[in-house]
């Protein structure tokens, strides 16, 4: 223990949901270093007070690293192209000037963390090795992440790069405007929940508590890797909707919209082969955070 506490490990985005989950996990391990606007409340956590949208400078980090991982997204994935700059800034710029504090830092992996959504959609599960998208419909968000994993690549002569496409990963401390919480809101407020087709789309969503472990073991590895992180279960919208009013004695209300479900399911084979399974069940995770919610 007290050799891995020697390996120096910079996170970026600690204050959100993967981030925070992730330091926790990490904190009695490692000597850990965050960067960004907000302090984690972790006692024993170096915190660098950086703001990733405006033109910063390496000068403020450690000279040296031995682990880089890149978690902080742009908050502003609505606002085109209102908030252009800022996406740009946090999710792309900040990218390259990482890398490159990274080789003088004399890090020896570097983990980005991109999104599942660089796939666009389809009727099958994605593997690591399919086609991504590459033109406007991708949309300006996804196209920075995409845009980030290519610059990440030319790294890798230099330190071994990790690049992981979340799925829709869930979790307690998760903005309720994404997926999970904007369901359980409607399911237990009797908000009707389009589909597309019978059962709307199809994905396979993850808990943030499995992700913070598959990442924690990924540290461990040698090599460079590209790998979908993701749930074990395809749900349908309704199958989740179903789920979720279980949980809370509710029943979910559905409407139907025209159109065929645009479906995102990430293949596992190789993280499971990597890094194991996750652990919880949708069922389970959906649980817990509900719990967690009406504490």
């Amino acid at each position: 223990r007290s050799f891995i506490l020697m390996i120096k490990v910079l996170i970026t985005g600690g204050s959100g949901l993967v981030g925070a989950s992730l330091l926790e996990k990490l904190s009695q391990h490692y000597t850990l270093f965050t960067v960004g606007l907000s302090k984690p409340a972790l006692v024993n956590v170096h915190h660098i007070n950086l703001d990733l949208a405006t033109d910063w400078d390496t000068s403020a980090l450690p000279d040296e690293m031995d682990i880089v991982i890149h978690l902080a997204q742009s908050r502003h994935y609505k606002d085109f192209p209102e908030s252009c700059e800022n996406v740009f800034s946090v999710n792309t710029a900040s990218t390259l000037k990482l890398l490159n504090y990274a080789r003088s830092a004399n890090v020896r992996k570097f983990i980005y963390a991109s999104s599942g959504g660089v796939y666009g959609t389809g009727e099958k599960a994605f593997t690591e090795d399919s086609p991504l998208m590459m033109d406007e419909a991708l949309g300006f968000y996804l196209g920075t992440k995409l845009c980030s994993e290519l610059i990440v690549r030319n790294y890798s002569d230099f330190f071994d790069i990790d690049i992981l496409r979340f799925f829709f990963v869930y979790g307690e401390r998760q903005p309720q405007s994404m997926l999970i919480p904007r369901l359980i809101n409607s399911v237990r407020n009797g908000i009707p929940i389009t589909l597309q087709g019978e059962s709307g789309i199809s994905i396979n969503p993850i808990h943030v508590d499995d992700v913070a472990e598959l990442v924690s073991k990924l540290l461990l590895l040698d090599g460079s890797h590209t790998l979908n992180i993701a749930g074990g279960q395809e749900l349908s919208l309704r199958r989740i909707s179903e789920i979720i009013g279980t949980a809370l004695n509710c029943e979910p209300v559905f409407g139907t919209a025209d159109g065929a479900p645009k479906n995102l399911i990430g293949d596992i084979s190789q993280m499971i082969d990597l890094l194991g399974k996750p652990s919880l069940t949708f069922e389970q995770g959906v649980t817990k955070l509900i719990t967690a919610a009406s504490n």
